[in-house]
């Protein structure tokens, strides 16, 4: 109880004085903020990755690793730290609603004298009190994907609203005389579920043919999902299709789909691009998902960290990529690294 109290206590403060030392920065909002690079234009604007001090290390901590997506965020620090000699230690929480013990993580981290911390909250707060301890100790914290700590000094990933845009314009296209569409949203108030979905919504409904039937909490959760769906499409036995915040809920979503026999009539999309939501797309059953790509984000988080260290001035927000993938381009950008690495360069290049 006193640990939880002292917790709640530091949270309290940093909320005051976390404000104070990043007075001069408004609330991050990492889908609008103008301070911003694309990944593709780091080394053309700032060179080749500087000398970094001798013994540089890197710590990191995640939502939780029972998520493909987020083992997959480890393996890009790896490979980056690996190719340029810099040892990464990643930890994460035991489940995606573990966030005391997520905090706990990211306080060790600081406290065992990591260089740089690179952090994926579980919510917009429940890290905001590590904020102060890093900048006492000169630690750079990068805020990668997911979840937005408002006083972040420097985020790297996607476009979340994008996500749900892109899916909406599918819909847009490849159903034409429009019907009835839900959406199963990841866990109330996270910054990216909230944009996933508004993203979704907003831009599905002003097409003017489609009815947003119903937007219904999955929290991250496969099971969960899938008894949401199930009672959709009880209530909607008409719907034209889902959209989902991940590729988990999707997937529990494309089991529900099946059960009521629907799956000729019945679009499924996620969010995330791990393994299983592809071999489900080549399958025939998860009509697709918005890959944002987690190795190459880690690998890029990582690098942007490494330059921070290296006392570059970063933009506030380094944009990360994605893609809508579907059977007709799954191929396309599910090849071994350096592959998918040129076809997002390309896809940068053309403004994709």
């Amino acid at each position: 109880m006193k640990f939880l109290l002292a917790t709640a206590t530091a949270a309290l403060m940093a909320l005051s004085i976390g404000s104070a030392f990043s007075i001069d920065l408004a609330p991050l909002n990492s889908d609008a903020e103008k301070d911003r690079i694309d990944w593709s234009q780091l080394e053309a604007k700032f060179g080749a990755l500087p000398k970094l001090p001798d013994g540089t290390r890197a710590g990191a901590v995640s939502k939780t690793l029972t998520n493909e997506y987020w083992r997959s965020l480890g393996e890009g620090y790896k490979s980056f730290g690996d190719r340029v000699g810099v040892p990464v230690v990643y930890q994460a929480a035991q489940s995606e609603g573990d966030q005391l013990g997520q905090l706990t993580i990211a306080e060790g981290l600081v406290t065992q004298g990591y260089n740089v911390l690179l952090v994926s909250p579980q919510t917009d707060s429940n890290l905001q009190p590590i904020m102060e301890q890093a900048k006492a100790a000169n630690v750079p914290v990068v805020n990668v994907n997911d979840a937005v700590i408002p006083q972040a000094e420097h985020y790297v990933g996607n476009v979340q609203r994008d996500n749900g845009v892109r899916v909406a314009k599918w819909f847009i296209k490849n159903r034409p005389d429009g019907g009835k569409v839900a959406i199963v949203e990841g866990q109330a108030g996270v910054y990216a579920a909230v944009q996933r979905t508004d993203g979704f919504k907003t831009t599905i409904t002003e097409a003017g043919k489609f009815e947003v039937v119903a937007s219904v909490p999955g929290n991250w959760d496969r099971q969960t999902s899938y008894d949401a769906a199930s009672n959709i499409l009880q209530q909607h036995p008409d719907l034209i299709g889902f959209y989902a915040n991940n590729d988990g809920m999707a997937l529990g979503i494309v089991e529900a789909v099946k059960a009521a026999g629907l799956e000729d009539k019945v679009a499924v999309f996620g969010t995330d691009g791990i393994s299983d939501a592809y071999a489900s797309i080549r399958a025939g059953e998860l009509t697709g998902t918005v890959d944002s790509f987690p190795v190459l984000t880690g690998e890029v988080a990582l690098e942007s960290a490494l330059r921070l260290v290296a006392g570059q001035k970063l933009p506030r927000v380094v944009a990360t990529p994605q893609a809508l993938i579907t059977k007709d381009n799954a191929d396309r950008y599910s090849g071994a690294g350096d592959a998918v690495r040129k076809a997002l360069l390309e896809d940068a290049a053309a403004g994709n």
